[in-house]
């Protein structure tokens, strides 16, 4: 299961994700961007994965496409850490500091 939040804060979007980003779930999570992004077309394009507990190849995949059109990700833990540096090819710092103005997302 995959629970899908979208946050429209001005200036960016961001789509907080809880559960298992795998299977048809990818699917939902594309329909959901797809419908969000054209009516709600922001600067900034962010996916919270700290409540995602797995990500299958298709999750994936999905993500490494977002990355390609500029989207950020919020990671915490080794696995989504680990996830998302392998997507970004760049190290991913750790959730614990502050997630305001001025936070490092990759």
């Amino acid at each position: 299961m995959l629970r899908i939040t979208v946050h429209n804060d001005p200036g960016f979007l961001t789509f907080q994700l809880e559960g298992k980003l795998a299977g048809p779930w990818v699917r939902e999570l594309e329909d959901c961007c797809q419908s969000t992004l054209v009516s709600q077309r922001k600067s900034v394009l962010r996916f919270d994965l700290t409540g995602v507990t797995y990500i299958d190849a298709a999750g994936k995949e999905f993500l490494a496409a977002m990355h390609t059109e500029g989207a950020e990700f919020l990671a915490c833990g080794c696995l989504m850490r680990a996830v998302v540096a392998e997507i970004t090819d760049a190290r991913v710092p750790d959730c614990r500091g502050p997630k305001r103005k001025g936070e490092n997302l990759t």
